[in-house]
């Protein structure tokens, strides 16, 4: 089961982790392993390059493991700015609330309140 938690501040998304396979299909085959994969990368590189904006991520290949933390969603002195990388991640957030209704067995999505580390 792949777990996301997703950590937000005064209603701001700001950073998520995932963990696990989702073990809904075979190791190469698995759909929803690959669109939650396609959406995560989706986020980190909007985030980085298009929105240019500081990103602190790490990916282990093997675990598939991902935690990734964008302080422009809180920090940024530009409240568009802020505003659109909250947005994206809140984004991704209910997508995948979205898939836990039809992959509740294979997929857990919380949210926690969280200031951001420093």
């Amino acid at each position: 089961m792949t777990k996301i938690t997703f950590l937000r501040k005064d209603g701001a998304f700001w950073g998520f982790r995932e963990t696990g396979h989702t073990g809904f299909g075979e190791e190469g085959d698995d759909i929803l392993c690959a669109a939650i994969s396609a959406m995560t990368m989706l986020i980190l590189n909007t985030l980085e390059i298009a929105y240019d904006c500081r990103v602190d991520y790490t990916i282990d290949e093997e675990t598939t493991d991902i935690r990734l933390i964008a302080p422009s969603a809180l920090r940024d002195k530009d409240e568009k700015k802020r505003y659109a990388v909250a947005g994206l991640i809140m984004a991704y957030f209910y997508q995948l609330t979205d898939l836990t209704e039809e992959y509740y067995d294979f997929l857990t999505v919380d949210v926690v309140e969280k200031p951001i580390e420093e």
